[in-house]
């Protein structure tokens, strides 16, 4: 009974370990209009860290990749706004990924 106890705090423990990893790096990408018709976008996990080298790309609702690229060294990731509806995916790999649609694109002020 008592080996099953210890099982069975033991796998409780880890589920929380586990979840608290996931909830620590959850991604996060913020894309503003910055001047010129240029859409700047900002790449991260919840902890804070950066997203150099992750694949974004810009889709369009036909889901054809109108650009494609990566994240640059400071997390960022520019390009020309393209014409119509698109979305922003940033893709870390094995099934994480997160879109920024372009509605949620901040205005240039």
């Amino acid at each position: 009974m008592m080996r099953h106890w210890l099982l069975s705090a033991g796998l409780l423990g880890l589920g929380i370990g586990i979840s608290t990893l996931v909830q620590a790096h959850g991604l996060v990408c913020q894309c503003a209009e910055i001047a010129d018709r240029q859409i700047q976008c900002k790449g991260g996990f919840g902890d804070g860290s950066g997203v150099p080298g992750v694949t974004v790309d810009v889709i369009g609702y036909d889901e054809k990749t109108l650009i494609a690229g990566k994240f640059g060294q400071d997390s960022t990731f520019t390009f020309p706004r393209p014409k119509g509806e698109f979305y922003v995916l940033m893709d870390v790999g094995a099934g994480h990924t997160l879109e920024v649609d372009y509605l949620q694109v901040k205005a240039a002020r």
